[in-house]
């Protein structure tokens, strides 16, 4: 025979208020517009930084807004754009190629100009170059020590002096570890081959995995957060 005492129901969950449900609303709907004006907000703010660098060098009668009177937003875009493929296309080719190697010979010549140029040329050919081999997987790494692992970017394998210098057989290979929530700083290292987890996930989506510490996984899986210590339930009575 049960007892008031040994009810095991829950107690009934407080309604909540009007000013909670503004606030659940509000919080929601702040999750929806936020990325989306954010996007916005950086695409026009690119795109009119942009036209302030590329515009002055438009000449005026190509300007639309010397005809219709209105300034239109990203005309210095598509201008760069167009500009940016033309001078793709003319260095591919033999003249083109002529035209910059005598370039970069005149800028050999320049002591301090040629630091700056050598260092940009390696950073966009290594940003923007068209390989198979720039960060297309990414992996998990122990790192600071073994048991704690983190996740970083596959660069290529270990080559000249540094594999050279490297004890052990096994191949090595170089991988960029990036911090949060800032993944463009991060450290480089030189990890056996072998002890490396490769990840079926996207290097995007372990990027979105750094950028926001763990709080949004890959295929928009979210999980809770787990607690530190589970909550155990009294044994029932026995009636």
């Amino acid at each position: 025979m049960s007892t008031p005492f040994d009810d095991n129901s829950e107690p009934p969950r407080p309604k909540r208020g009007l000013f909670s449900k503004f606030r659940s609303s509000f919080l929601t709907g702040l999750v929806v517009v936020a990325p989306i004006a954010l996007t916005l907000w950086l695409i026009w703010t690119v795109a009119g930084w942009v036209d302030g660098w590329v515009l002055p060098f438009v000449p005026l009668w190509l300007r639309p807004d010397q005809y219709i009177g209105l300034n239109i937003r990203g005309v210095g875009v598509i201008v760069f754009l167009i500009f940016t493929v033309l001078v793709g296309w003319i260095a591919k080719g033999l003249i083109g190629r002529s035209l910059l190697n005598w370039a970069e010979r005149m800028v050999q010549g320049l002591p301090v100009v040629r630091s700056i140029y050598n260092s940009l040329k390696q950073i966009a050919e290594t940003v923007f170059a068209q390989s198979d081999t720039s960060f297309d997987k990414a992996c998990l790494v122990e790192y600071p020590r073994k048991g704690i692992w983190a996740i970083a970017f596959i660069a290529t394998s270990a080559k000249g002096e540094i594999d050279k210098k490297i004890d052990g057989d096994n191949g090595k290979t170089a991988v960029f570890l990036p911090t949060t929530p800032n993944p463009t700083s991060g450290f480089l290292l030189f990890v056996p081959t072998r002890d490396l987890i490769e990840l079926d996930m996207t290097v995007e989506d372990a990027a979105k995995l750094v950028i926001s510490a763990g709080l949004v996984y890959p295929n928009g899986v979210s999980e809770a957060p787990t607690p530190i210590g589970e909550v155990r339930q009294p044994p029932a009575r026995a009636s």
